[in-house]
């Protein structure tokens, strides 16, 4: 149970209900982390367009890299909510469910790509040790398995987004849709 006040869609009035009903028109259902932002129904928007931008837009990290990436964030912050979301999400692209129950335990005991991996050192690192991690060395590793900068850029701001909404999530006590979130489109 949520701990603040959450206007459902059925209540939403004026602009909370345009933007409700533009959620399910976009994506076929509102899900309960834009329905804990209601009380501000612009943060919805500015949320849902700094998710598109940095979840969907033009990238040189690719579609599962991204939500890989979420997963272990998510893992390491304890979201069951968007370790959910966002494993349902890689599984789409991996149809792996068992390798993405490893990704989600222990990152490093996955049978994924050295890049893949690194990738997934970095977000975990950033997630757990943001003030302790060697991050120069871990940006060089990058470098030197052939990413460029604003790869390195692209899944920092990956990281840094699912720390903040796995922060909403836990702290607000967001809780899983009836349906765990199933039916989303992942493309």
């Amino acid at each position: 149970m949520t701990h603040i006040k959450v206007i459902q869609h059925h209540h939403a009035t004026d602009r909370l209900k345009d933007i409700y009903d533009g959620l399910v028109k976009k994506r076929g259902k509102l899900a309960e982390v834009h329905k804990i932002q209601s009380l501000n129904p612009e943060s919805i928007v500015n949320h849902m367009d700094l998710y598109m931008t940095i979840m969907f837009g033009k990238s040189p990290i690719k579609r599962y890299q991204r939500e890989m990436i979420a997963v272990v964030v998510s893992s390491g912050n304890r979201c069951s909510y968007c370790i959910t979301h966002h494993g349902e999400a890689l599984n789409h692209f991996w149809k792996d469910e068992e390798k993405i129950e490893i990704l989600i335990k222990d990152f490093q005991a996955a049978d994924i790509s050295e890049i893949d991996k690194a990738l997934c050192h970095y977000a975990h690192d950033l997630t757990i040790n943001p003030g302790n991690g060697n991050f120069d060395q871990h940006c060089k590793n990058l470098k030197a398995l052939g990413l460029e900068d604003r790869a390195i850029l692209d899944c920092t701001l990956v990281v840094g987004y699912f720390n903040f909404v796995n922060r909403m999530v836990t702290g607000l006590g967001v809780e899983l849709e009836v349906d765990g979130g199933k039916g989303y489109d992942y493309n």
